[in-house]
């Protein structure tokens, strides 16, 4: 284990400084690919050329964090990786706030907290695997047989569980071309509705990736099955209440957290609209997260990469169809059409090669689900207020009002589901 751990960090060390340093040096060049419209506003594409420069390097720290989390895991270690994230964080505010005003560029600190961010988060993993006796010792190994064997796996899964960032790219790429402040307003509503899917999705694909890998080492197929139930079920629980509540609280949580300065009441509305089309998907993008660990676990690549591909000519159709109509709400709308092709072609799959069973619990989850939901949809459209009553109010009214909604919105949908009978523990889970 120590072996391969020191060969493939190697490895992977090697070709992730050999793209980092193509990506700095080709940055104007990747602008005009993923940007086509950056070229014709000068000053727009100089900067941006200037701060991917800058940026780019996080693509070797943040990658070699993951493999740090992903020895971390295996070993059942998930506090240390899930707290990493904080420190890009951590970063990126310092830099806001000292950095930003001494640069002549003050956006450019935002690049420099994310390279320090992607430097931190490295760093943070040390102790973890020092504990555990893996620090790695950096050997470059590219015939390495268990190398060969990860880089032949890894290369269709990259584009398998990247499906929703290559989704948002393409997304920029459309929202280049369109009003200047439609890459804004997209990134602002995929921040909040990456929210959840960070917190949730990814928590629980981390968590039931080695899980499932060892029931299928064992040959536990019940279980694994049970494990698969389990995981989907845990996604909807979690994943229908927090879409209800992006969607409820889009102008509400915009006009808290960035309706200061130069976001205007009028970015607030945009905003708001790509929120609510990005906010539809979330379930969808989670339990994308969590179907594709049902394949993965079982090294079998290909099928979710093939469903991915579809997903993603889904998401590009629907950019060209509703980029007129709706503009920049249109590509957002896209990304969750394209999470629902996803992830239904995964469980049609999933159950077609018995993979998984559907248990009878489900005919009692969803209607107790579904119900807590409209319970808390009700109560939210109940305490609305308009967003222009958001907009007079100060900072300190717009944070209790808010978390006031929060609160009743969690305690409404958790009584309904207490109430109709529902149990949060359960004896098998994974």
């Amino acid at each position: 284990l120590r072996t391969f751990v020191d060969h493939i960090s190697g490895t992977l060390s090697g070709i992730l400084f050999m793209v980092s340093l193509v990506g700095v040096v080709a940055a104007p060049i990747l602008i005009m690919v993923f940007s086509p419209g950056f070229p014709h506003d000068g000053s727009r594409f100089d900067l941006a050329s200037s701060m991917l420069r800058i940026t780019f390097p996080y693509i070797f720290f943040i990658s070699l964090t993951a493999l740090a989390g992903g020895i971390l895991n295996t070993h059942n270690r998930f506090a240390g990786p899930a707290f990493t994230p904080v420190f890009l964080n951590l970063a990126m505010i310092a830099a806001t706030l000292w950095l930003a005003p001494h640069l002549a560029q003050p956006i450019t600190a935002l690049a420099w907290g994310v390279f320090a961010g992607g430097v931190l988060q490295l760093m943070f993993q040390y102790p973890f695997l020092r504990h555990i006796n893996l620090v790695p010792r950096f050997k470059w190994a590219w015939r390495d047989s268990g190398v060969q064997r990860v880089l032949k796996l890894m290369i269709p899964a990259i584009f398998g569980v990247s499906v929703v960032q290559i989704g948002l790219l393409i997304d920029t790429m459309f929202a280049s071309f369109l009003p200047q402040g439609s890459i804004s307003w997209l990134y602002n509503s995929e921040r909040l509705m990456m929210f959840p899917l960070g917190v949730f999705g990814v928590a629980l694909a981390t968590v039931v990736l080695p899980h499932l890998s060892k029931k299928f080492a064992n040959k536990a197929e019940v279980d694994y099955s049970r494990s698969m139930n389990w995981a989907m079920q845990s996604v909807l629980l979690l994943g229908v209440p927090a879409a209800i509540g992006l969607i409820m609280l889009a102008a509400p949580l915009l006009t808290t957290l960035f309706n200061y300065g130069q976001f205007n009441q009028f970015d607030v509305r945009m905003t708001e609209q790509s929120l609510i089309a990005y906010s539809i998907g979330v379930p969808f993008m989670m339990m994308v997260k969590v179907l594709a660990s049902g394949f993965y676990a079982r090294q079998n690549i290909k099928t979710p990469v093939k469903i991915a591909v579809v997903a993603l000519l889904v998401n590009i159709g629907m950019n060209f169809m509703l980029i007129g109509p709706l503009q920049h709400a249109g590509l957002a709308f896209a990304s969750s059409l394209a999470a629902l092709t996803n992830s239904s072609l995964l469980v049609v799959f999933l159950l077609r090669g018995n993979i998984m069973r559907l248990e009878k619990s489900w005919w009692l989850f969803l209607p107790r689900v579904g119900l807590a939901s409209v319970a808390m949809w009700g109560v939210l459209h109940w305490q609305h207020v308009g967003v222009v009553q958001w907009f007079h109010w100060g900072a300190a009214a717009r944070f209790s009002h808010l978390v006031w909604l929060v609160v009743l919105a969690v305690v409404t949908y958790v009584l309904v589901l207490l109430a109709l009978g529902f149990r949060f523990k359960r004896k098998q889970s994974a």
